[in-house]
């Protein structure tokens, strides 16, 4: 049997980091700080934010993605995600360029959590640009039409946004935290249905426990995700016996 290479830092789960350098604040899966265990990180060189969100270079950032991903195996990595929700359209592609398992983007929990909700439920998926996510992220992360999502995006705000996309040296933070709460009780005003929120933006997570106060529903996210295969590859469980 052939026994796979453990990373030299001991992660377990390695990390496609986008081009970027606006400030990520302790819950962003680019912060270490984010995780209470080791994570691999692989700067794509020229993906930036705007490029991956709303240029959507597919034939210039594929292979990059790819190669990235590629060295984040062969340094020991045991599973791999992004640093984008958007990257979803990019599962196949990615999945099938590795000998590991891939998880490009929260949105691949929308199916998950759709099904966790009683008949007649929707989802809330929160995303930094509303107007650039389209069938083919959908598609990539297995969220099938007949699926109720409802999407609301940041893209109406003034910092948040703006400060990703533009990748901004500064973030104001408390001003972040209120327009995540407001977008989320916008989206939930004209849409009552909405059973629990996925938050597609990797850079969202420290905004998870104020939308949860707010609208008083599960909220998931890409650290979500993260932990769950963590615990999935580790053996750090006490065992019975």
């Amino acid at each position: 049997m052939t026994r796979r290479r453990v990373s030299p830092d001991g992660s377990s789960v390695g990390v496609l980091l986008l081009d970027t350098h606006f400030p990520r604040v302790p819950g962003d899966i680019g912060n270490p700080a984010t995780f209470d265990f080791a994570v691999a990180y692989h700067r794509v060189a020229g993906a930036s934010a705007e490029a991956v969100v709303r240029v959507g270079q597919r034939e210039q950032l594929l292979p990059l993605f790819i190669e990235g991903a590629r060295a984040l195996e062969r340094n020991g990595a045991r599973a791999i995600t992004t640093s984008c929700g958007f990257l979803a359209r990019f599962q196949g592609d990615l999945g099938a360029a590795v000998d590991v398992p891939v998880f490009t983007s929260s949105l691949l929990l929308v199916p998950l959590v759709h099904r966790m909700l009683p008949a007649g439920r929707a989802v809330g998926v929160m995303t930094v640009d509303a107007s650039a996510l389209g069938a083919a992220h959908m598609a990539g992360a297995g969220i099938s039409p007949e699926m109720r999502v409802v999407v609301a995006g940041l893209e109406t705000e003034k910092e948040f946004t703006r400060v990703l996309l533009e990748d901004l040296p500064t973030l104001d933070v408390e001003q972040a935290r209120a327009e995540h709460v407001a977008v989320a009780q916008r989206m939930l005003a004209p849409h009552p249905e909405i059973g629990a929120i996925v938050l597609e933006c990797t850079n969202m997570p420290p905004y998870r426990a104020d939308i949860q106060a707010a609208t008083q529903l599960p909220v998931f996210d890409i650290a979500t995700l993260v932990r769950m295969v963590h615990d999935a590859l580790t053996r750090d469980a006490p065992r019975v016996g």
